[in-house]
């Protein structure tokens, strides 16, 4: 339980270090359509939020609302210019992963190398898991299928 306890503490920390580390994007306000849509999802929750371009040619733009759910669990919220909601990530500990996920991490990293994890639910209704890790200097997003199973490590910049 202890273990435990302190991977989630120093995944809760890790998290927020990621996030400041990771977040060069400048804050933005975004269109009318992209808050209210916020709003009416997440009444009462204060996002701070980012653009960031996407597809083949960094054509489509989404807007990022970064916000606390409670005092130690960070969500995301990822919308289109016309507010449709395109993905939901939501952090969470190590016993909300799949068994599969958790017996995947255990005997490829150490518990250190995990540094954030989050269920992830796209605009399709799609739920994988995405895990951060550190190996060899290098950051990577380990991604389960929403049973557990391995899929794809992304490494990250």
């Amino acid at each position: 339980m202890k273990r435990i306890f302190v991977i989630f503490a120093l995944f809760s920390f890790s998290f927020l270090i990621a996030q400041e580390g990771t977040n060069m994007k400048k804050t933005v306000t975004p269109p009318e359509l992209v808050r209210v849509a916020f709003e009416k999802e997440y009444p009462g929750k204060t996002p701070v939020w980012y653009e960031e371009y996407v597809g083949d040619d960094n054509d489509e733009i989404r807007y990022e609302a970064k916000y606390n759910v409670n005092n130690t669990t960070k969500a995301l919220a990822i919308y289109d210019n016309l507010g449709n909601m395109k993905a939901y990530e939501l952090q969470i500990p190590l016993s909300k992963l799949p068994l599969k996920a958790q017996t995947y991490l255990k005997k490829n990293y150490q518990a250190k190398a995990i540094k954030e994890m989050a269920v992830v639910v796209d605009d399709k209704n799609q739920t994988t898991y995405e895990v951060g890790v550190k190996k060899d200097s290098k950051f990577y997003d380990l991604i389960f299928d929403k049973n557990g199973g391995f899929d794809v490590s992304i490494e990250k910049n």
